[in-house]
């Protein structure tokens, strides 16, 4: 997938904004989505911070049938794709299909000359019969970290393993250092990049031209509260982004 067939997807040729959702329950969820939905933003990640994959899935069936029309991204906590693939294919066999998959970490390893876990996630995927997009975490927060110099290597190692390369800052919360960004774009090429932490209103015009996605919840929720979307500062960070051209 390149730049131009990622926007045309989300039919805004500026970042996409996708707010993040820590689920707590189904209210909590639903009452996060109405804000994304009234707003307009492109869709929603929903992440099962605080407890396990297996209490998460019967609240992802009931949101999607509570919510059809929804683009609908997932994160199962620390779960690589090796792990989420499969039940991502049982959840779309029993008619609850997630458009994304987010992984913090895609298994990536920039020191070896062979990606041999990458390839074997690619085999899994493959073989779910999932047909949902991958956004993989590369050089990622709270990861194994890799040298700032082979940040530009690890993205272009990245790009056939996923639809969307994703990074982030050091920490949630914290802003991407611009010239990671620089570097990301640079491996990447046309391809498309999404940031998952440190994005708000204030600093979003800094990587509009590089980045693709904004995967944003500290930046868009009320302050103080990790689990529940601020509208004010959302609809900032849209206005924002749809000032925005075409990726040239």
């Amino acid at each position: 997938m390149d730049r131009s067939t990622f926007h045309r997807l989300f039919k805004t040729p500026g970042p996409v904004v996708t707010p993040v959702i820590h689920v707590l329950d189904r209210r909590q969820a639903l009452t996060n989505i109405a804000h994304v939905a009234r707003l307009g933003a492109a869709g929603a990640f929903l992440i099962n911070h605080d407890f396990p994959v297996d209490d998460f899935l019967p609240i992802l069936r009931d949101l999607r049938q509570s919510c059809p029309d929804l683009w609908m991204g997932v994160n199962f906590l620390a779960q690589p794709g090796r792990v989420a693939f499969p039940m991502l294919g049982r959840l779309a066999d029993a008619g609850c299909q997630i458009d994304a998959y987010w992984a913090d970490d895609a298994c990536m390893d920039e020191r070896q000359p062979v990606q041999t876990e990458a390839e074997a996630i690619a085999g899994i995927r493959a073989a779910s019969g999932w047909s949902g997009m991958y956004f993989g975490g590369v050089c990622f927060k709270k990861q194994r970290p890799v040298k700032p110099a082979l940040n530009e290597y690890s993205a272009r190692l990245a790009r056939p393993f996923m639809d969307v390369v994703t990074t982030s800052g050091i920490a949630t919360g914290e802003a991407t250092d611009l010239t990671k960004i620089t570097d990301f774009r640079r491996g990447l090429g046309d391809a498309p990049l999404a940031i998952a932490s440190g994005v708000t209103p204030d600093n979003a015009a800094r990587y509009a031209a590089d980045v693709d996605c904004f995967l944003v919840a500290t930046g868009i929720n009320r302050p103080g509260d990790f689990y529940n979307i601020d509208p004010a500062r959302l609809a900032a960070l849209l206005d924002l982004t749809r000032a925005y051209g075409a990726p040239k």
